[in-house]
Formats: C-alpha cells, sequence, structure tokens
C-alpha cells in the first residue's frame, strides 16, 4: 500500500535512508481541467513513498536533490488515445 507524503522535507529524509532503493519521475501534462504536476514515486524496502508537486520549479529542485546512490528513472505519460 502506498504512503502519500505531504511534506518535501520528510521526502527527501526518507530518500537519504539506507532502504531507499529507486524514484520513479512522472510528468503529467496540463489538460483542460487539471492543471500540469510531477509525481515523486519512491520505493523503500516496505513502502512505496508517492509525493505530488504542482510547483515545476520545485519539482526540478527536488530532482537536483535526490542523492546520488538512488536509481532515478523518468516515465513519459501514456498517450491518450480516443
Amino acid at each position: 500500500m502506498p504512503k502519500e507524503i505531504k511534506d518535501i522535507k520528510d521526502f527527501l529524509l526518507i530518500a537519504r535512508r539506507k532502504d531507499a532503493k529507486s524514484v520513479i519521475i512522472k510528468r503529467n501534462p496540463e489538460r483542460n481541467t487539471r492543471q500540469a504536476n510531477t509525481k515523486f514515486k519512491l520505493r523503500a524496502s516496505r513502502y512505496l513513498y508517492t509525493l505530488l508537486l504542482n510547483d515545476k520549479e520545485k519539482a526540478e529542485k527536488l530532482k537536483q536533490s535526490l542523492p546520488p546512490g538512488l536509481n532515478v528513472k523518468e516515465v513519459k505519460p501514456k498517450a491518450k488515445s480516443t
């Protein structure tokens, strides 16, 4: 079961832990009714921690401040088929 984290500082503390393995970054584009957002999914030994950011600049800063030993993967959102 994933755990949602609201605070960036808490997310960085968990990312620095020994059991943190990888981070998946998913950037969702802006749509008609909602704004663009960025999801950070941090895989630890027990839980998958998620953080949702609506600010592109904060998301880029957070990506730069992730620990260097962490495996970072960027995922592009799937194209919506109509």
